[in-house]
């Protein structure tokens, strides 16, 4: 009897597994914090035998290596990608024994497309495939993007997506299950799929990879990839070299003169509170990335790369939480930390900064008039769908270096839902525009009477 554990990596659209029997277990694109991995192969008394990747990560840093070494499994990376660090190389169709004694084998199953090295690992118990660790390559609905290795390869590794879809639906059960690694709501994710389990007969019925000719698939995936968030640049050279292992010790504590201080230094002081608190009172010269958000994704995002970051949470619990997420992209040590709310964290007799929050319908009120602008951080995808009549439109990933491209005037900011709207709320207010932050969903804006246009 096998089992197959899936570990959630929710604020990074991802997943990792440990699979295995009654005595030995695989892990598979474990993330850096390896102790929930090895806290799960503990809950079912088993012995983390092989860890491998199905790719080098563009999109967060494995833990890969210093599980594998803590645990002292074998470590398996595809023969082809290149990486500064001992591995055992795997090859199309290389077994490897997870546990011999209940009948589990591992098997590899080139797969390229999202790398041009991926891999695919086949779960076959007793000979029978019972499920497929599919990584970056069939997801669910969707593939995985094949525009962030180079982009002189795009288009042919968007060729091989579509025939390693083909081979995996052509060699497997159609009850395989599939168990990809990105695809839910990962930026590794071609297209964004409802749904949180398949298996390969569902696939076959429905995911365009496999309904569609290769040149009409191909000529879509490449008109619809979306921007790439700007620390994956860093993240495949931390994942060839070999990534160190991480710190979660609390940072050095920052009292209010600390951090007064590394705000007049130009550093990046970031409040994990929510939205809502944050727009009521905070740090002036902070910047508001809920911890409750995609915190790890458009914090890495949007800081220039290296820069110090002191963090502001609620509580220790908080605060630890928000370090475990950004270890995984590489943001390995804040440079200082305080708990606690803006009281705490002013030096006596300051009062708190703070701008107004609002729905559409009160932007209706005010849109348009002299002297209001409407600010869109949506992605380009986003606005290709509607956008308000008269708005201005500066993606919030780029909006910390282009806050002098927004008219003067009261500005109005929205996104699809609120997070976005009220970081870059955070990031105006910090330069000390007059901001309101628009905490609704783009769905109410055409319903408040605000007039949408088409590009």
């Amino acid at each position: 009897m096998f089992f197959v554990d899936t570990i959630e990596l929710s604020g990074l659209g991802n997943r990792s597994y440990l699979a295995g029997g009654e005595r030995t277990a695989v892990a598979v694109d474990p993330p850096r914090d390896i102790d929930q991995v090895i806290a799960a192969a503990a809950r079912r008394g088993v012995r983390i035998a092989y860890v491998v990747e199905t790719h080098v990560h563009n999109d967060y840093v494995t833990g890969g290596l210093e599980l594998a070494r803590i645990t002292g499994a074998s470590y398996l990376v595809p023969a082809d990608a290149r990486v500064s660090f001992e591995r055992v190389p795997v090859r199309d169709g290389e077994l490897a024994d997870v546990d011999p004694g209940a009948g589990l084998v591992l098997r590899a199953l080139a797969t390229p497309g999202h790398t041009p090295h991926h891999t695919s690992y086949v779960l076959e118990e007793n000979g029978t495939a019972v499920a497929v660790f599919t990584g970056g390559s069939l997801l669910i609905g969707t593939v995985g993007r094949p525009d962030l290795v180079e982009p002189r390869l795009t288009e042919h590794l968007a060729r091989a997506q579509h025939a390693s879809a083909h081979r995996l639906a052509a060699e497997l059960p159609e009850e395989t299950a599939v168990l990809p690694t990105h695809g839910f709501g990962s930026f590794c994710s071609s297209s964004q799929a409802e749904g949180s389990s398949t298996t390969i007969g569902k696939e076959k019925a429905t995911n365009e990879a496999l309904t569609r000719d290769v040149d009409t698939f191909v000529a879509d995936l490449l008109a619809g990839l979306d921007d790439i968030p700007a620390y994956y640049t860093h993240m495949g050279p931390a994942n060839a070299a070999g990534p160190a292992p991480i710190d979660l010790t609390p940072p050095a504590v920052a009292d209010a003169g600390e951090i007064a201080a590394r705000l007049a230094a130009g550093e990046w002081v970031v409040d994990l509170r929510n939205r809502v608190a944050f727009a009521a009172g905070h740090v002036s010269g902070s910047f508001n990335f809920e911890a409750e958000g995609q915190l790890a994704t458009y914090l890495a995002w949007l800081i220039p790369w290296g820069k110090p970051v002191t963090l502001l949470a609620e509580s220790p619990e908080q605060l630890a939480a928000a370090q475990r997420e950004l270890v995984r992209v590489g943001i390995d040590r804040p440079a200082a930390a305080a708990t606690g709310g803006p009281a705490d964290w002013l030096p006596e007799g300051e009062t708190p900064a703070s701008f107004r929050r609002a729905v559409f319908a009160d932007l209706a009120t005010r849109h348009p008039a002299e002297g209001v602008v409407v600010l869109d951080v949506r992605r380009d995808s986003e606005r290709a769908g509607g956008y308000i009549e008269g708005s201005v439109h500066i993606p919030v990933h780029t909006l910390h270096r282009r806050v002098d491209e927004v008219p003067e005037g009261e500005v109005w900011v929205h996104c699809a839902g609120g997070m976005r709207a009220a970081v870059a709320a955070s990031l105006l207010d910090a330069v000390g525009r007059d901001v309101v932050a628009v905490d609704d969903s783009f769905d109410a804006a055409e319903k408040a009477g605000l007039v949408l246009r088409t590009s």
